[in-house]
């Protein structure tokens, strides 16, 4: 009994009862969406109904991809985080990004649009890495230096200018040949990508259904606008006195014309006098433009609703399924440890009082 009274044993046993119940909680997130796996079938795109649905297919971008930020990779969803550690281990002044954006999900039978707005997702990690002893950075990192998001389809002027821009380390504190002896950044990235086969669980509803269907597109991250409390009361209160426009012409002005981002307008924009002139696009390209940014009401999409949430996970429905049973099983040895934990915890706590 003498060596239950060891602060140690003590201080051992309140750590499994806390990692016991860490486990246990994640095995139950995942018997959740495990039941949710196995309570529907998978069914194919060309033959979908409105509700609730699981299709499996392959990623195809829509008309944007993101860039990733540890590696500049074109993808459709990316959880970014570099941690700011001491001789490799993980530190508070870390930063983490996280990211989806729409895309086109295709099986066999046909192309579905998903719009991942509050989305949970499944990704692989693709990126694990730390800085070297000597402060070198990783094989692999790549920070990104532009913009986070890429048209899917460059032309070729376009894609040269992209390429001869020169842009600055978007953040000074974690770009290549920061790390040191001291302080050695680890990175790590999750992404899904072009190619990448996925099952998904969600609603699938007539385009028209949206609530709004520019802020479903962009899944994950907050906007920095939003985030200020002055606009965002500003924007609540113009939301309840009915004075928001609803003509997306009149709200975004040029950004509203299909191409304008692109600098092949269909129509002509209203910019300065003294700007350069945008070309217009031939009416083969105002004719690709427009379809690709253009959605028919009666489109059904696959977005989460508030009775449905959506989850997008990686690999065939077998894949997941069994991946959640792991965790399952996983989180009742996490009740074991933390109930066996907690009892020597106890017989610990009596023997020092005892003594």
């Amino acid at each position: 009994m003498d060596s239950l009274a060891d602060p140690s044993v003590t201080a051992m046993a309140g750590v499994g009862v806390v990692a016991g119940l860490f486990l246990l909680a994640r095995g139950l997130a995942g018997y959740r969406s495990l039941v949710r796996f196995v309570d529907i079938s998978t069914s194919t795109i060309g033959s979908l109904a409105a509700g609730e649905v699981r299709v499996s297919g392959v990623i195809e971008p829509a008309e944007l991809t993101l860039v990733s930020l540890l590696q500049s990779v074109p993808c459709v969803y990316y959880r970014s985080s570099i941690s700011d550690g001491r001789d490799g281990q993980g530190g508070d002044d870390g930063y983490t990004e996280e990211r989806s954006i729409g895309f086109r999900v295709r099986d066999a039978s046909g192309s579905l649009r998903v719009f991942p707005r509050d989305a949970r997702f499944d990704a692989p990690v693709r990126f694990d890495a730390e800085t070297g002893f000597s402060g070198d950075e990783p094989s692999g990192l790549a920070m990104r230096r532009g913009g986070s998001t890429t048209v899917t389809n460059l032309d070729r002027e376009t894609a040269i200018a992209a390429l001869l821009e020169v842009h600055d380390d978007p953040r000074p504190g974690y770009g290549p040949g920061r790390g040191s002896r001291a302080t050695r950044p680890s990175y790590r990235e999750a992404r899904l990508a072009e190619g990448d086969l996925v099952t998904i669980i969600g609603r699938a509803l007539p385009f028209s259904d949206l609530p709004d269907p520019s802020s479903a597109d962009i899944g994950t991250g907050s906007d920095p606008l939003l985030d200020d409390p002055e606009i965002a009361a500003d924007i609540a209160d113009a939301r309840a006195a009915g004075i928001l426009t609803d003509d997306p012409a009149e709200a975004w002005g040029n950004a509203a014309i299909p191409g304008f981002g692109i600098g092949r307008p269909v129509t002509h924009p209203t910019i300065d006098a003294a700007a350069h002139a945008l070309p217009l696009a031939d009416p083969a390209a105002a004719a690709e433009t427009e379809g690709t940014f253009t959605i028919a009401p009666e489109t059904l999409v696959l977005a989460g609703t508030a009775d449905v949430p959506l989850l997008i996970a990686h690999g065939v429905p077998s894949a997941v399924v069994g991946r959640r049973q792991t965790r399952f099983v996983v989180g009742l040895l996490g009740a074991v440890l933390a109930i066996g934990s907690a009892m020597v915890l106890a017989l610990s706590l009596s023997s020092r009082l005892a003594t």
